[in-house]
């Protein structure tokens, strides 16, 4: 079974429209925090990763499924985990739910560039360290 990442948030006012239910754009806001806080978890930052590697994440593409809606004050857990990797990028999947509730579903492509824009190669180090939470299906 592989490993998780796990980042807790509460809905503030300011993530919701009028009628207290959280616009649908800041799902996405929600997303990159969790991608960002599993960065740190293993050790690295966005701008660690550019200073170090000279690299960036960038995402490609991002497939997200709207289950249920959340609303003001909620507390949400989202869960991480990396679905499929190659030289160049990976596909994490991440899941919101609220208790048992799924209200979100996403598929983010995520892939590793130069400052110059050009894909390049996972750095060993981080591919490394992302390892233990790799979907069970990868094979390596």
């Amino acid at each position: 079974m592989h490993e998780n990442f796990f980042h807790k948030l509460k809905v503030y006012y300011e993530d919701t429209d009028s009628g207290g239910v959280v616009y649908y754009a800041n799902y996405l806001k929600f997303l990159e925090r969790a991608r960002t806080e599993s960065l740190f978890k293993i050790g690295f930052s966005n701008k660690k990763i550019k200073e170090q590697f000279k690299s960036l994440i960038i995402v490609k593409s991002c497939n997200i499924e709207y289950k249920r809606s959340a609303y003001l004050e909620d507390e949400l857990t989202i869960r991480s985990f990396v679905k499929s990797i190659t030289k160049t990028s990976f596909f994490m999947n991440q899941i919101i739910t609220r208790g048992e509730d799924i209200i979100v579903e996403a598929q983010i492509h995520l892939v590793f560039v130069s400052t110059e824009g050009k894909p390049v190669k996972i750095p060993q180090e981080i591919f490394l360290k992302f390892k233990p939470y790799f979907c069970d299906t990868i094979k390596i």
